[in-house]
C-alpha cells in the first residue's frame, strides 16, 4: 500500500505542477517577456531532469517527487507560452500551420517516450534514471538554439512600447521588406487591449457572458479523461 501511495504520488504530482505552472505563466509572460520566461523554463526542466537522473545514485523517492513536480511545472508553464510566441513570430500566412505543429510534436513525443520506456529500451531496471533524465535533452537544444532568436514582436511593441525593437524583430524574424501593416495589427490590437479588462480565474468563472464557453470547456476536458486513453 504504501508503494502504491508513492507512485500515485509520483504520477499525479507532474499534473498538480502543471496546474500550477498554467496559472502562473501569464503572469510571468507578461512581466518578464516570452522569450526570457522560455529560457528559464529550460534551465527549470534541465535541473528537473538531473534531479530525476541522479535520483537512483542518491537512492531518494523523494528526488523524483521533486523532479517530477518541476518537471510538471515547466509543462505548464510552457504550454500556453510557446503557443504565443511560435505563433507571434510566425508570418501571418504560415501562423496557423506553425501553431499546429505543436501539437503534431507533443504526439511525437508522447509516443518516443512510451516506445523508449519499454523493457527492451530505457524501461529496464539499470537504464530508467536516463529515461527518466532524457526530458532534459530538448530543454537543452533549446536552451542553445533560442538566444539567436528575439523577442516576440507583438510583446516589444504592447508591454515595452518599443516600436524599433519591435521593427529589428520583425526584419530579423521574415526578412527585409514591406511590414508596417503587421505593426499596425499589432498598433491595433494594442488598442483594444486598453479597452479590454482581463479577467482572473475566479472573475471568468463568474463571468455571465462566458458560462456556456466555460461548461463546454470542462465537459470536454472532464470527458476526455474517461475516454480510456490514459489507459491506452
Amino acid at each position: 500500500e504504501t508503494l502504491m501511495l508513492l507512485w500515485s504520488l509520483i504520477v499525479s504530482v507532474y499534473c498538480m505542477g502543471g496546474m500550477i505552472g498554467c496559472l502562473c505563466s501569464g503572469y510571468l509572460t507578461a512581466k518578464f517577456g516570452k522569450k526570457k520566461c522560455l529560457l528559464c523554463n529550460n534551465v527549470l526542466m534541465i535541473v528537473a531532469a538531473s534531479i530525476m537522473g541522479c535520483s537512483k545514485i542518491s537512492q531518494s523517492f523523494e528526488m523524483i517527487l521533486i523532479g517530477r513536480f518541476m518537471c510538471g511545472f515547466s509543462a505548464g508553464l510552457c504550454v500556453p507560452l510557446h503557443h504565443q510566441y511560435v505563433g507571434e513570430i510566425s508570418p501571418r500566412k504560415l501562423r496557423g500551420f506553425a501553431n499546429s505543429t505543436s501539437s503534431f510534436f507533443w504526439s511525437l513525443g508522447k509516443a518516443i517516450g512510451q516506445i523508449s520506456g519499454q523493457r527492451e529500451l530505457l524501461g529496464s531496471q539499470t537504464l530508467w534514471p536516463m529515461l527518466m533524465a532524457s526530458c532534459g535533452v530538448p530543454a537543452l537544444v533549446q536552451l542553445v538554439a533560442l538566444p539567436f532568436f528575439p523577442e516576440s514582436p507583438p510583446y516589444l511593441l504592447m508591454h515595452k512600447g518599443d516600436q524599433e525593437g519591435c521593427k529589428k524583430a520583425i526584419r530579423q524574424l521574415w526578412g527585409e521588406g514591406q511590414h508596417q501593416a503587421e505593426i499596425d495589427d499589432i498598433m491595433k490590437e494594442k488598442a483594444t487591449m486598453k479597452n479590454t479588462k482581463i479577467l482572473s480565474v475566479l472573475e471568468l468563472v463568474k463571468e455571465p457572458a462566458f458560462r456556456w464557453q466555460l461548461y463546454t470547456i470542462v465537459i470536454l476536458t472532464a470527458t476526455l479523461q474517461l475516454c480510456g486513453i490514459n489507459a491506452v
